[in-house]
């Protein structure tokens, strides 16, 4: 599958065969996103790592990612951790977001982390087995590209977005909902908002637009990135 088929069939995969992928496939995932271009100005580390190195580990590798705090900061974590995400399961392996994941070495500039292994989880059979919002509780334009991005995961399944179509841009916008903007307002509300960027490039990339430049925009308690684009 292309990283835009997967957004149509990728599910959270909670149950692994904890047998180690080999050398090759880990080193593969591993150039994946060493070659993965982050946003303006950041520099996140990420290392694969096995499960003795997590608490409470039911998978048999995590990525696991290192960044200062800030929003920009976090949303490029979900941003590149998203890419990843498909990739890993456009391979046929399962992949979870763990918000609550920990190493078991405490490191301060600890993220988040992604699990990942072989699991005889099936892939969704199409959109519809997802549980998402409306596109037009979204978004202020219905399009295919709206449908694709909608699709993208997020903490407690909160959406914390808003999507803004403009002629060569679309700005993806922190919208927190309810109780969950309280409990998740922070760091992975950022990070939320990466990962709908990201949906959003690989949609565009599929319908052959060029992308000129990602911006992460803060003002106040706002936050939201926008995306410049032109036609192919």
């Amino acid at each position: 599958m292309t990283l835009y088929e997967t957004i149509f069939k990728r599910r959270s995969v909670r149950k692994y065969d904890m047998t180690p992928l080999d050398e090759k496939t880990l080193d593969d995932i591993r150039e994946f996103i060493t070659n993965t271009r982050q946003l303006p100005e950041q520099n996140v580390r990420f290392e694969i790592v096995s499960g003795d190195k997590v608490k409470g580990a039911a998978a048999p590798h995590y990525i696991m990612s290192f960044c200062s705090p800030g929003d920009a900061e976090y949303a490029n974590v979900g941003y590149i951790l998203e890419k990843a995400d498909l990739y890993i399961q456009s391979l046929g392996l399962g992949s979870l977001w763990l918000g609550m994941g920990n190493p078991k070495e405490k490191e301060d500039d600890f993220c988040i982390m992604l699990a990942f292994g072989k699991s005889d989880v099936p892939f969704r059979a199409g959109e519809q087995e997802f549980n998402r919002l409306p596109v037009n509780e979204i978004s202020n334009s219905d399009s295919e590209l709206a449908q694709a991005a909608r699709l993208a995961p997020s903490a407690c399944n909160s959406q914390p977005w808003k999507l803004f179509f403009a002629d060569g841009r679309v700005t993806v916008r922190y919208f927190g909902r309810g109780l969950m903007k309280m409990i998740l307002k922070s760091k992975m509300n950022k990070i939320d908002i990466g990962i709908m960027t990201r949906h959003v490039v690989t949609a565009l990339e599929n319908e052959g637009k060029q992308i000129k430049s990602i911006t992460p925009k803060t003002s106040g308690k706002d936050f939201e990135i926008e995306i410049s684009y032109e036609k192919g």
